[in-house]
């Protein structure tokens, strides 16, 4: 174990050191190339994304003994050295916390006309300024207003909205951003290389989810789980000593959500109750999710920061549940994490989120004429701000097909659920069809049935299919259907059908896409 705690040991020492704030360490860079120093700086953001970190590496810079400014700061020069030791005398800290009246601020100001004992600028770092009180702040705007030339503020707060606009004018703001999950959790995987600690990289993207954007909190939590450096830490481990709540639970939860069904859902929770899951963070957690739904469903999965096989997951989720459902559950679940007092029932905020998420409709149209909005899709599922793409170019016979037929047929019962959306009906008409074939940007569904086919013959219908299509894969392609003979069929919709069973059994084909095994009946004897 370290002697010293991992976000003291592992603060940057240089600009190159820094993540996430690339435009802020730009600006001061070029800055201190052209010798174009202002007097005071003001530093914003939320905790643990590098403000004080910036401010005393700024400090560094402007007494560096370095020739170069590419360099600065070298952390070689005494001045380097020094400030790095806690033993820089131009370099005052002051914790605007317990310095909060007028006499301190008084006492800086009649200190500051005196010129630097060690380097060439005397930096003050004045943290968590929007503590200051009126007066305090008063008493400030005289220095910030005729600085002496020797002297270099640098504000830091968290809430920038407190610091007065008499202030904020005389300094040269910079905002610093929550850094992303990706790049938190790099610094952390190169902190446990370098440490010797054993983890799994799943367990490191829990603790910089659970940092919230914060690097020192997410290096804290790392801090927090190891507690013997031989051990392989596992991402259950990390889960039970955050507890935080299985991942497999909340993605169980909201599925269960999209199939209404109430029972499985409370199940779900009190199971992950049970096992230890904290309720406000499984709520947090669920929260976290439906969000990552709600951005798939109105613009596209690259907007949230998980892994490949999470972004096919928040798709397939997002053309199954409706706006309206996803937006009540966001709000039910969110207030349920918000108003949690915790008490004798623990989970009883969860299971109440979820029956108002259960209670919201489904649609904001009248639901009495399904087949209607049906067959004149009037209530589309994507976002007005995300409408339907112009149709395809048409290409020549033979093209090669622009999503695979395989792919279509391994998500149609997604399809299947997203078409429900529209029609009650529609999918009990479409199981009876399956994928031909797909040539360029159309795809082939044909069916044995001529009464189905001829269901499905009005141009309406097949837009509707157009659409789902588009939400299921992101591709736009047009639909033609086919009435095809049994015998004739390309592919039969079982694939590998034993002996005895139908192969283009619409019933034997659903649960043979659902996973189940399809095996003959032994024909029965006369005796029963």
């Amino acid at each position: 174990m370290p002697k010293q705690a991992l976000y003291l040991k592992w603060r940057p020492s240089t600009f190159d050191d820094m993540i996430g704030q690339e435009h802020i360490v730009r600006v001061l860079r070029n800055s201190l190339k052209a010798g174009r120093i202002r007097h005071a700086y003001l530093f914003s953001g939320p905790r643990g994304t590098g403000k004080t970190t910036s401010a005393r590496l700024l400090a560094k810079a402007l007494n560096c003994h370095d020739a170069d400014p590419d360099r600065r700061p070298c952390n070689v020069c005494p001045a380097c050295v020094a400030v790095n030791e806690g033993r820089y005398l131009d370099l005052i800290e002051i914790d605007a916390a317990t310095h909060t009246g007028v006499d301190d601020v008084r006492d800086l100001r009649d200190k500051i006309a005196f010129a630097p004992g060690e380097g060439k600028y005397k930096v003050y770092i004045i943290d968590e300024v929007h503590r200051f009180t009126g007066n305090a702040f008063d008493a400030l705007l005289k220095t910030l207003e005729e600085p002496p030339p020797h002297a270099v503020f640098v504000l830091a707060t968290t809430e920038i909205d407190k610091v007065p606009a008499t202030i904020k004018s005389r300094c040269l703001p910079f905002e610093f951003r929550r850094v992303s999950l990706q790049e938190v959790t790099d610094r952390l995987e190169a902190i446990a290389q370098s440490e010797g600690i054993n983890i799994e990289r799943s367990a490191l993207e829990v603790v910089a989810r659970h940092g919230t954007g914060s690097v020192r909190d997410s290096i804290s939590l790392l801090d927090q789980i190891i507690s013997d450096p031989e051990e392989f830490i596992t991402l259950e481990t990390v889960q039970r000593v955050l507890g935080t709540a299985n991942m497999a639970a909340v993605k169980e939860l909201v599925s269960a959500l999209i199939d209404d069904d109430a029972a499985r859902g409370l199940h779900i929770i009190a199971d992950a109750v049970d096992h230890g899951a904290d309720p406000r963070q499984f709520g947090e957690q669920v929260v976290e999710h439906l969000r990552a739904v709600l951005l798939t469903q109105t613009s596209s999965a690259d907007l949230v920061e998980a892994s490949r096989e999470d972004q096919s997951m928040y798709q397939d989720q997002a053309v199954l549940i409706t706006r309206p459902r996803l937006l009540g559950a966001i709000k039910a679940f969110n207030e349920a994490v918000n108003t949690y007092r915790g008490g004798w029932q623990p989970q009883l905020a969860l299971e109440i989120a979820l029956m108002d998420s259960l209670r919201v409709p489904e649609s904001d149209a009248p639901p009495e004429d399904l087949m209607a909005r049906y067959l004149a899709a009037a209530q589309p599922a994507m976002s007005p701000a995300a409408p339907l793409p112009p149709p395809p170019v048409q290409l020549p016979p033979g093209a090669p097909p622009l999503i695979e037929a395989s792919l279509i047929r391994e998500k149609w019962n997604i399809l299947l659920k997203a078409l429900y959306r529209y029609s009650k009906t529609g999918p009990d008409v479409l199981q009876y069809f399956r994928v031909v074939r797909v040539d360029g940007a159309t795809v082939f569904l044909g069916t044995d049935n001529q009464l189905y086919f001829e269901r499905l013959q009005q141009p309406e219908k097949l837009q509707v299919i157009e659409r789902v299509l588009y939400e299921v894969h992101r591709q736009r392609l047009y639909v033609k259907v086919l009435l095809v003979a049994t015998g004739d069929m390309a592919e039969p919709m079982i694939a590998n059908a034993p002996p005895g069973v139908d192969p283009n059994d619409p019933l034997l084909s659903m649960g043979a896409e659902l996973g189940a095994t399809i095996t003959p009946t032994e024909p029965r004897s006369q005796d029963g």
